[in-house]
């Protein structure tokens, strides 16, 4: 038995779900344990190019099977529309390889109406929402005013229960914004229309994660963002609303007892931001959108260019403490192709002093970077397969970034394709 979660080091859209969907080879299960459709996972593989936002990214293997735990946040809505994108490009998506928990929550249309409407209120101080309804769907979650994904077995009970949500929420909608309230009947529509689609799907997923646990099978637990979008760790309060933390990953999962053996953390040969918040080795101007260009670096949910620079040491090794990681997969590589010279933000400058230690999240705004340089490779490495085989400079960097955070690097990507990799 082997349990792993595969988590981000630093503000999210590291590669987690090309790395996802390169170990699910070796796994029986994969499980989504938090968060919703308000980011994405790009996977390339020989099925062909995806954007996932709610399917977990083990989807393209045949004979695993797929979770979305009770940790997510349960758009059915939109997660209807992504398995009819996939499942048209070929991809056959049904109650065997996709479960959804009972126990997830479901995300409602007033929760992307009031993300939209609180995003406005706060103009030039907003939090670069993706208007997903995330913050909102959290906020009522831990109220106890959401509506349970097994709810929709119970309709009388779902139209009392949905009744008494509105009621409240439209008290929100019309008092604080001045917006137009529900009525049951567009709530009941909606949730027969796309809840009668997904009612298949739908499972006690913790009985199934427990058998599958019992008889050896091996499962994968798939984080959305980075330990600095934590909502207790990351660079408050721009962070996401969960928790984004592989300590999270079994009680998110629905299968609190699972026990991790593997935690692999994902990080970017540089480093890319998308939203608001502090941002220390920020790159601005023509260096900037170079490097975006190289990387793509475009975000899969919203189409936003990122805030990209160089890796940063102090933020990815607080990110490695933070997941207790115990080993990396060093994504884009190959990007830097272009670079004569490779930038490091090595340390920060707090309050006149240098240090190596992620300050607390007050002090980031003022935090200034302090970088180094290492020789560049120049030459296309998108090809190798072994470490050896890189060039010494992009070897000397990958030991250099591996002994600065304290973690071993044991994947290398070289290129967006499943096969685009160095094992170590």
């Amino acid at each position: 038995m082997s349990n792993c979660a595969i988590v981000g080091i630093n503000w999210g859209d590291e590669g987690k779900g090309r790395m996802v969907d390169l170990l699910t080879e070796d796994y029986d299960v994969v499980v989504r344990f938090q968060g919703g459709g308000n980011a994405g996972h790009t996977v390339i593989n020989e099925k062909g190019k995806f954007a996932l936002h709610l399917l977990p990214s083990g989807i393209f293997r045949d004979g695993t099977v797929n979770i979305l735990g009770n940790g997510v946040a349960l758009d059915l809505e939109n997660l209807w529309k992504e398995i009819e994108t996939v499942t048209a490009q070929g991809v056959a998506i049904t109650p065997d390889n996709l479960k959804i928990s009972d126990r997830a929550s479901l995300l409602l249309p007033w929760h992307r109406d009031l993300d939209g409407l609180e995003e406005a209120r706060l103009a030039d101080k907003k939090f670069g929402s993706t208007k997903q309804g995330i913050a909102p769907f959290y906020s009522d979650k831990y109220q106890k005013k959401t509506i349970l994904a097994g709810e929709l077995f119970y309709p009388e009970h779902l139209k009392e229960h949905a009744k008494d949500l509105m009621e409240w929420k439209n008290l929100t909608l019309t008092g604080v914004y001045g917006a137009k309230p529900y009525t049951l009947d567009q709530i009941m529509s909606w949730l027969e229309e796309y809840g009668s689609k997904l009612k298949p799907f739908i499972c006690d997923t913790g009985d199934f994660l427990e058998q599958a646990n019992a008889e050896g099978k091996k499962i994968l637990f798939e984080a959305q963002l980075g330990a600095l979008r934590d909502l207790d760790y990351g660079i408050h309060p721009m962070t996401t609303s969960s928790n984004t933390l592989a300590a999270f990953a079994p009680v998110g999962s629905g299968f609190p007892a699972a026990k991790l053996d593997r935690i692999v953390g994902v990080v970017k040969a540089y480093s890319s931001c998308v939203g608001e918040g502090p941002f220390t080795c920020e790159w601005f101007g023509e260096e900037a959108e170079e490097l975006r260009k190289a990387g793509g670096e475009y975000g899969a949910k919203t189409g936003r260019p990122r805030r990209v620079g160089p890796i940063d040491i102090v933020a990815t090794r607080y990110g490695v403490e933070k997941q207790a990681a115990t080993e990396i997969a060093l994504t884009k590589l190959d990007v830097m192709n272009y670079m004569d010279q490779i930038p490091i933000c090595e340390k920060y400058i707090v309050n006149g002093e240098e240090t190596d230690k992620f300050p607390f999240p007050v002090l980031l705004a003022d935090a200034k970077p302090v970088f180094k340089y290492m020789p560049g490779w120049k030459t296309d490495i998108s090809g190798i397969r072994k470490f050896e085989d890189l060039p010494k400079e992009a070897q000397d960097y990958v030991l250099y970034v591996e002994k600065a955070i304290g973690c071993h690097i044991s994947y290398v990507s070289v290129g967006a394709e499943r096969e685009a990799i160095i094992i170590r």
